[in-house]
């Protein structure tokens, strides 16, 4: 079982290994009960964002932390992973400047993904 700050750098690293876009990690821990961390990025397009939720869908539930629940993946616009204390968003550029996640928590702390811990990883084929 992994930590939240660990969901977090295996979300984070996810998004990062199918380029996406402007990655934040928000720590929400002092602000909702909703969820620890918010991984926030956009994706170039909807097949983008698809690979984008798939990466961090496979890298996660090899880990042993399956999302609890998707949503908004036929929006097209904006898929939020549910991983309990950890909701990861995918947005197009679009929407997230209009959602503006960013200003909407801007009380919370923004960590640098590479200071949260990375747990063992399977290997790559």
């Amino acid at each position: 079982m992994l930590t939240p700050a660990e969901i977090a750098a295996v979300a984070a690293k996810a998004l990062d290994n199918k380029k996406g876009r402007d990655i934040k990690v928000l720590k929400t821990e002092e602000q909702t009960v909703l969820a620890d961390y918010f991984v926030i990025c956009h994706g170039t397009s909807s097949t983008h964002i698809k690979a984008l939720v798939d990466e961090v869908d496979k890298l996660l539930s090899e880990a042993g932390e399956p999302p609890i629940r998707r949503e908004g993946l036929r929006s097209d616009i904006w898929v939020l992973m549910d991983f309990g204390c950890v909701i990861v968003h995918v947005f197009t550029d679009e929407a997230r400047k209009f959602y503006n996640l960013e200003r909407l928590w801007s009380d919370s702390e923004e960590v640098d993904p590479a200071t949260l811990p990375l747990p063992p990883l399977p290997e790559e084929d």
